[in-house]
């Protein structure tokens, strides 16, 4: 989903679906509503550069898939990076995700416990911090050396560590 027409970066084949309105509980409900079916649908934070495709390969491999309902990853500091469902369909996104307090340090354990109530089998995965301030962004750049984010926080970080502490999150 995408605010706003997209870019030259969309590659050929991709679909994108403007973005739904209302609150980001009801805006991830609607996505999920609109990859309705039997393919599973994985939604993957963007403040997580850290994330690789290693993270995600085992758990999300085909043999691994087998009776799993959903996928879970949690952030640390109370959100979530990731949920995937298996078979997403429109109703049970509404009652994973609505009504779920967005960006605050119980969302997390909100969303995995609606998923646990809906008796779906979960996988966790790994415990990921989002970038929300200075100090996380220097977190995470530490943690993935070789990716482009580290290379940019290295050439940003003595003008970010003397300007604002925020980088623009709302979960502290």
């Amino acid at each position: 989903m995408l605010e706003g027409a997209p870019g030259r970066w969309l590659p050929e084949g991709w679909e994108v679906l403007p973005q739904a309105g209302g609150g980001l509980d009801v805006r991830l409900a609607k996505a999920f509503a609109a990859v309705s079916g039997d393919a599973p649908a994985l939604l993957v934070g963007m403040d997580t550069p850290q994330l690789s495709a290693r993270t995600l390969a085992e758990a999300l491999a085909p043999a691994a898939r087998a009776g799993v309902d959903a996928w879970f990853g949690p952030a640390a500091d109370g959100g979530f990076w990731t949920l995937g469902l298996a078979r997403p369909d429109a109703e049970q996104a509404r009652r994973l995700l609505l009504g779920v307090p967005m960006s605050t340090r119980t969302t997390g354990a909100v969303l995995r416990g609606r998923l646990a109530a809906a008796g779906l089998h979960v996988v966790d995965l790994p415990v990921l911090t989002d970038v929300d301030t200075v100090a996380e962004a220097a977190e995470v750049a530490e943690l993935a050396p070789e990716t482009r984010f580290a290379d940019t926080w290295r050439a940003l970080a003595p003008t970010a560590l003397t300007s604002t502490p925020a980088l623009g999150g709302t979960t502290r």
